[in-house]
């Protein structure tokens, strides 16, 4: 593919013009109409980079909180609190002796467990301040509604998610760990930290374009259809990970990770132990059901797990080939650094799978591998983000295209 119809996005190459911007010389290099529409771009800028701060910053804590959820399920405190959204009918968990006694004869089943009510809470506060910053975001997309180039969607269906979370975190509670509502929810929480980073990307695209200046300085890509199979190809790859990190999620949330305790057999030397999968992907058993520690027999579990060791087995051979295609295509550098860095993370989940077996799944390892999870998820994003441009053939400002050089230039990728 010729440099003419992909340029690179790279942030590490400005123009000429943005050169001396940043040198102080505005004044030589442009006319004084020119001056005055490049203040006036600044002052519109501001708002993107205010909202890019909150985002990353969400984003930031959002990861945070997948990974302390993470925590907090595979160190059995899921139901460390009884209740919701308090916990033993408080704020926070009680401490005092006469506030424990209260609180283990409200519950008798469930005697309160300090650290592990800890545990949930500290989850939950977090959780909530995350809620707070999804919500400013969305005020502050209103408030700039009427700027060019300004992000609305995003952050209202973010606002949705949220909250569909937050009912979800409730019902893990009330409903006693339901596999199904506690996947559903990990998978909650991995999509709001998704869109807080798609969010973020298309920030990081407005905020740094100075818009008069666009039209001199980037031609608009043109489509192509080797670009718009890489895309799809790149969607599947996504629609393929989430599934398998449901299929993690259902292992986990039925206590089925060491269904198998050898690798790359299953248990005793045997490939194809014993199993029952009709029991295993029973999605739904009713109301009532104490989910802690799980319900079901070994071979049910053990049948968990071998499906989760497939879908890993696809998920690596796809994500590989698709990485060594992304590679041999000509591309920019910055997505082949992300590909890279896609290929890298998918050997390192790997990796720590395969030691969650050999290990008697360690909890550090197990909550490392639920982040492992994630950074594949948003690094495919990334590369997703990065062709959009491309197939769409049109960009949001140009998606921050002002640093590529003048058309017809020959210099640069």
């Amino acid at each position: 593919m010729s440099r003419a119809k992909i340029q690179p996005q790279s942030m590490s190459q400005p123009t000429d013009i943005q050169t001396r911007l940043a040198s102080g010389s505005t004044t030589s290099a442009l006319q004084s109409k020119d001056s005055c529409s490049l203040a006036k771009d600044v002052k519109v800028g501001r708002p993107f980079k205010t909202q890019l701060r909150v985002a990353l910053c969400s984003c930031v804590l959002g990861v945070i909180v997948v990974m302390l959820g993470a925590y907090v399920r595979l160190s059995d405190a899921g139901l460390g609190c009884p209740d919701w959204p308090g916990c033993y009918g408080q704020l926070t968990v009680p401490s005092v002796e006469q506030e424990i006694l209260e609180a283990n004869a409200s519950y008798p089943q469930r005697p309160l467990e300090v650290d592990k009510a800890w545990k949930e809470m500290i989850h939950r506060y977090l959780a909530g301040f995350l809620g707070l910053f999804i919500v400013s975001l969305s005020l502050l997309a209103w408030k700039f509604r009427q700027l060019p180039g300004q992000p609305r969607l995003l952050p209202a269906l973010l606002l949705l998610v949220v909250a569909f979370q937050g009912m979800l975190g409730m019902w893990t509670v009330t409903l006693l760990v339901k596999p199904l509502i506690v996947t559903i929810h990990l998978l909650g929480g991995l999509a709001t930290v998704t869109l807080l980073w798609l969010l973020s990307l298309r920030l990081i695209s407005v905020s740094m374009v100075f818009r008069s200046l666009i039209p001199h300085f980037v031609e608009k890509p043109v489509p192509t259809q080797k670009i718009k199979g890489l895309f799809a190809a790149i969607l599947l790859g996504v629609f393929i990970l989430v599934l398998q990190i449901f299929l993690g999620g259902w292992t986990s949330t039925n206590y089925a990770a060491i269904g198998c305790t050898e690798f790359p057999t299953c248990n005793n030397g045997v490939w194809w132990p014993e199993m029952d999968f009709s029991e295993g992907f029973v999605l739904w058993r009713g109301l009532g059901i104490n989910y802690e520690y799980g319900v079901l027999d070994y071979p049910a579990r053990t049948a968990i797990h071998v499906t989760h060791r497939i879908g890993a087995l696809v998920t690596a051979v796809y994500l590989t080939l698709l990485g060594l295609r992304l590679l041999r295509s000509d591309l920019p550098v910055a997505v082949r650094r992300v590909t890279l860095l896609l290929l890298g993370l998918l050997m390192l989940q790997l990796g720590l799978g395969i030691t969650n077996v050999l290990a008697k799944l360690p909890l550090s390892v197990a909550v490392a591998h639920n982040g492992g999870a994630l950074l594949l998820l948003l690094t495919l994003t990334t590369l997703m983000w990065q062709l959009w441009p491309y197939v769409s053939g049109k960009t949001v400002f140009q998606q921050a295209k002002a640093r590529s050089n003048p058309v017809g230039s020959n210099s640069g990728e």
